[in-house]
């Protein structure tokens, strides 16, 4: 389940949306998205650069990229109530989340072949390949948690993708903090043991 929906509201404790898309402050989508965006930039670029912190040197996908490209997806969506700072955060988790695991799908697409001569490795684009091999790993494994757990893969994305605390999480996923805690412990739990060697 996806935090964003055709309907553009964020869900309520027992999954519910609120029907209504009309911004209450008469700004635009776009223009409370650019609003609420330019509020949570520096922290993206802070998340981003996290991610990104272990790939190699001359990497194509920077930490400006990653969260412009994560601005630009979530531009793409039509109709959507934009509720708030935690709630861009959460969106934009998600969309880094997936551009994340298409860049690693397209770096396993190379080093499988591609139509590419194959040389050998040298140990930073080893380290690279591993890398993107683990967060695909990841993908999968959150896949799998989000099909028993809706909300624990959603607060994964939170927490992880998105470098959001407890409290950030909680309003965005409108949830109590103490849910969670515990759903962040159940999800840690679980992809710890599907991550196991």
């Amino acid at each position: 389940m996806s935090l964003i929906d055709e309907s553009g509201t964020p869900p309520s404790e027992d999954g519910a949306r609120d029907a209504s898309v009309a911004a209450p402050d008469g700004l635009s989508s776009g223009d409370r998205l650019r609003g609420l965006f330019e509020t949570v930039y520096a922290e993206l670029r802070r998340v981003a650069h996290r991610h990104l912190g272990g790939e190699r040197v001359g990497h194509t996908l920077g930490t400006t990229g990653l969260v412009h490209e994560a601005y630009l997806e979530l531009t793409r969506l039509e109709h959507i109530r934009w509720h708030g700072r935690a709630y861009v955060l959460a969106a934009a988790s998600q969309a880094m989340r997936r551009i994340l695991i298409d860049y690693a799908l397209a770096r396993r697409a190379k080093k499988r072949g591609g139509g590419i001569a194959v040389l050998p490795l040298d140990d930073a684009v080893a380290m690279a390949v591993s890398r993107s091999d683990t967060l695909l790993a990841l993908d999968e494994a959150l896949d799998c948690l989000a099909a028993l757990s809706p909300r624990s893969a959603r607060v994964v994305e939170c927490r992880f993708f998105g470098g959001m605390n407890i409290d950030e999480t909680a309003e965005a996923l409108a949830i109590s903090p103490a849910t969670v805690k515990r759903e962040w412990g159940v999800a840690r739990a679980y992809l710890n043991r599907e991550l196991a060697p």
